[in-house]
């Protein structure tokens, strides 16, 4: 009895995140209240309660997910990439794959501005499991770099980057392509990568540097 009712939770579960993906893509956050989700699946508000706290909640479990989903095909390619530019372009392609989810990219920065005026979620959207980190960026090129500049310094450009382009991208501005913004952010990295390419005033150091 009591695995049916596991199985059965975790069924309402994953209909009232499908439906609540979809309504938040056709929609909007802030447009998507629970009393639709919980209606779209089929449910009472009482099964959305019983798994999570609000909103904000479950869009956090849809968006973890969808980086999941992101980084599996990332980490295949990460494996196969031995020099600075092979894993720069898979990082690169990793953040297109998020572009080309228009509708979830109008979503995710909606969602952005609003956890930007609470601490808790302020917290939680700076964790890996919700975006390119700068940590992971560390661990991904860390190797690479041959410059007195931390590693998480060059993640943290290549991400305001990226997501000043995704704002210009749902903006529809037409101003600048995918492939400009790669190129400005591979030249701004071997930058700061490398003391032949340091272009911006940063320290070099000399240790053995892999490429």
């Amino acid at each position: 009895m009591a695995r049916r009712q596991q199985e059965k939770s975790r069924q309402t579960k994953e209909e009232l995140l499908v439906c609540a993906m979809r309504l938040f893509g056709e929609k909007g956050f802030a447009a998507t209240t629970i009393s639709e989700i919980t209606k779209a699946a089929g449910y009472a508000k009482g099964s959305f309660y019983s798994h999570w706290p609000g909103k904000d909640d479950i869009f956090l479990e849809i968006l973890e997910r969808k980086m999941d989903q992101y980084r599996r095909d990332r980490s295949k390619k990460i494996q196969k990439a031995s020099s600075f530019e092979e894993v720069f372009h898979v990082i690169w392609d990793f953040l297109e794959s998020i572009m080309d989810d228009m509708n979830w990219s109008k979503v995710f920065l909606e969602f952005t501005i609003h956890a930007s005026r609470d601490e808790r979620l302020q917290t939680e959207l700076n964790r890996s499991k919700y975006r390119l980190s700068n940590d992971i960026f560390s661990k991904l090129l860390g190797d690479f770099v041959c410059t007195d500049v931390p590693p998480e310094k060059i993640g943290s450009l290549n991400t305001a980057l990226f997501e000043g382009f995704l704002i210009q991208n749902v903006l529809q501005t037409n101003v600048l392509d995918r492939e400009d913004i790669r190129r400005a952010a591979l030249l701004l990295a071997r930058a700061h990568c490398f003391p032949e390419s340091d272009q911006l005033g940063f320290p070099a150091r000399t240790p053995e540097c892999k490429e």
